[in-house]
């Protein structure tokens, strides 16, 4: 399906179109290292409210592309989010993380958990979505994103983030029936959700399978695959013509089988060189990565040394420039600033022949 030229640069790309630099945005762009994000942090400490009231959270999601014009503008949003909509109780602890207060471990707390109906428990998604698509019309692609099942079940399982993750890897591996309804009902709501955003403006939806990373390969094809794959294959089914990302922390065991997801794009974080992403992942698969955060806090010509290394490694198609994680919260604004400014100077013609 051809996409007019007036589509923005990074939906273009994700779609597979050859276009003339790779398109560029950055995990966590909206946040802690900007002033402005923390000066509307004294106003609203709640995060819950900052993602949720809607004209907070649109002002969240705008303040990077006011600052630096992204290619994509992201929802401010948490993968947490939604679980109130299923019956799982939780906030959000500046600094800390998301808290759930009773945590799921039980066959009846499973059996407990409701579908999700995104109009009524997330309305504010799409005053947000509509509100994003708006204001930056065909000069940025908004992006959705939703969590994985394995790290929502990690989250709802554990109660909080874990180092070790015992809690979710005891059920995994003593009672994985449990284990297995609780992703399957995860899955569900969150290919539902996937398609709310979509249908509210989202052009592009990233998964963040966060704590996947934390499985030995053959547990990853269990606990995590099967559930990546059922959440795209419903919003495929639906909207085939929205393009996927799949983010995994930790990933480079697991690159291959990323590309098995059904996601278009594999986001590839640092602990791999991008040349050898390619190579592994094969031709077919487009990918977005893959500086480590910390390259930004060195100098400019040494940002512009490893952005011009991606970028050739990568090659001229299917690349969307980001980071393999979020950007730190300490990170220099104006180093942000020239990663974005020489992102978009690039021409990957020149630097890839």
């Amino acid at each position: 399906m051809g996409v007019s030229s007036t589509a923005p640069h990074l939906l273009r790309a994700a779609r597979g179109e050859i276009v003339d630099r790779p398109p560029v945005w950055m995990m966590r762009q909206a946040g802690r290292y900007m002033k402005a994000y923390r000066d509307l942090r004294e106003k609203y400490p709640s995060f819950r409210d900052r993602s949720e009231i809607p004209e907070v959270a649109i002002e969240v999601s705008l303040q990077p592309w006011k600052a630096f014009q992204p290619d994509g503008v992201i929802l401010f949003s948490d993968i947490v989010t939604p679980l109130p909509g299923l019956g799982i109780d939780m906030d959000i602890a500046e600094g800390k993380g998301p808290i759930i207060h009773s945590p799921i471990r039980t066959q009846a707390q499973v059996d407990s958990l409701h579908n999700l109906d995104p109009e009524a428990s997330l309305p504010f998604i799409k005053t947000i979505l509509q509100a994003l698509r708006q204001e930056v019309g065909n000069k940025s692609t908004v992006l959705g994103f939703v969590g994985a099942p394995w790290t929502l079940a990690a989250y709802a399982v554990e109660g909080k983030g874990s180092k070790t993750y015992s809690v979710i890897k005891n059920l995994a591996f003593s009672d994985p029936a449990i284990l297995h309804q609780l992703l399957t009902k995860l899955a569900d709501a969150i290919a539902v959700y996937a398609r709310y955003q979509i249908d509210c403006g989202a052009q592009v939806v990233q998964m963040f399978d966060s704590w996947a990373g934390q499985l030995s390969p053959q547990d990853y094809d269990t606990f995590a695959l099967p559930y990546q794959q059922r959440v795209f294959q419903q919003v495929k089914q639906t909207h085939p013509d929205t393009p996927l990302i799949l983010l995994v922390s930790g990933s480079a065991g697991v690159l291959e089988r990323m590309a098995q997801s059904g996601a278009d794009i594999v986001t590839v974080d640092w602990a791999v060189d991008m040349a050898d992403a390619r190579a592994r992942l094969g031709k077919h698969v487009k990918v977005q990565g893959n500086l480590d955060p910390g390259v930004l806090y060195g100098s400019k010509e040494f940002i512009r040394d490893r952005i011009y290394d991606t970028v050739r490694k990568a090659g001229n198609w299917g690349h969307i420039l980001n980071l393999g994680h979020g950007v730190l919260p300490d990170t220099p604004e104006e180093n942000v600033a020239f990663f974005f400014e020489t992102a978009k100077q690039l021409s990957t013609a020149a630097l890839v022949s």
